[in-house]
């Protein structure tokens, strides 16, 4: 009994650090994207610009799904039960902006393809109009693996189901073998396309880069390296599709084992790829770190002008 009691306490002390110091990284990336948002929204240079237009949306897409996965992750820490039907709530909020955010970087990725290949008609593909249709097509992409999974969840299910309490985990709505086929399945075939589309876009680019001189070769490199970026982000980002099965085949193992994964796959797959997107295309734009040093050190209040059109 006391080695028991002295093994649980020390599950408990293992628990109450990591959540802990998931807080603060939390903490942090939101304060980061934050100020990243409010920037974006102090000048008509960005929010009439599709390459920011898709950076915002990335960043509120991070900041929501930071949000709602950290609740899960402290209610699933303090093991505390709630109805399916909330419990559907956040799955429904993790499973759509967790393809929002790799939807989001392939869009990135062809605008970046389509100002350096096709300088000439960038403004007539890339308008403003065209951007609020591009973020309703990649919310509308983004919800079709939910609706595919809910679908196939509700199917065989009872009318009481949603009434049932128990801890929220995202493999409750892929219980059955054929429905984490489905799933992975569908995780498998956005990559796929994904990748296919950020390989297409870094051969023509560095085809351009090749055959580019002075400013047009640097810009042409510096969209290499964003490709580059975007291909491990895009990579980190799909790779958490497959945290929810490999954690509920490990909790069936070993419950200390269980909560070091889990923890792991939080870090990994759902924290960096989150911190990423303010490195690729916030602090390594320089007009978005000028407007960003200049309110970080002004007040957003004050009506200063910093003009960024040059």
């Amino acid at each position: 009994m006391v080695g028991n009691t002295s093994a649980n306490a020390s599950v408990r002390t293992q628990i109450n650090w990591e959540v802990i110091f998931v807080q603060i990284l939390v903490f942090a990336f939101l304060c980061i994207n934050t100020m990243m948002i409010l920037t974006f929204f102090t000048r008509a240079y960005f929010y009439t610009n599709i390459r920011y237009i898709l950076f915002a949306t990335s960043l509120l897409s991070d900041c929501l799904m930071l949000i709602v996965t950290n609740a899960l992750l402290i209610l699933s820490y303090s093991r505390t039960a709630m109805p399916l039907s909330l419990c559907l709530v956040f799955f429904v909020v993790s499973s759509v902006y967790g393809f929002v955010t790799p939807v989001t970087l392939t869009a990135m990725t062809l605008e970046r393809y389509v100002a350096i290949c096709m300088p000439l008609r960038h403004a007539q593909l890339c308008s403003k109009l065209r951007a609020l249709w591009c973020i309703f097509i990649i919310h509308g992409i983004s919800s079709v693996p939910c609706v595919l999974i809910l679908l196939s969840f509700f199917a065989p299910a009872t009318q009481n189901l949603l009434r049932k309490f128990q801890i929220c985990a995202v493999h409750q709505f892929t219980s059955q073998t054929w429905q984490i086929d489905l799933r992975l399945g569908i995780s498998q075939t956005y990559f796929l396309i994904m990748c296919l589309v950020i390989m297409f876009c870094y051969a023509k680019i560095m085809k351009v880069a090749k055959a580019a001189s002075g400013d047009n070769k640097k810009s042409s490199r510096k969209g290499l390296r964003t490709v580059i970026l975007h291909g491990v982000q895009l990579l980190l980002c799909l790779t958490q599709m497959w945290c929810p099965f490999i954690e509920a085949a490990v909790l069936k193992i070993s419950f200390v084992a269980f909560n070091t994964v889990r923890f792991s796959n939080y870090i990994l797959f759902y924290l960096v790829p989150r911190c990423l997107s303010p490195l690729i295309y916030g602090l390594r734009d320089d007009k978005f770190v000028l407007a960003l040093k200049y309110y970080a050190l002004c007040d957003f209040r004050r009506n200063k002008s910093l003009d960024l059109t040059r």
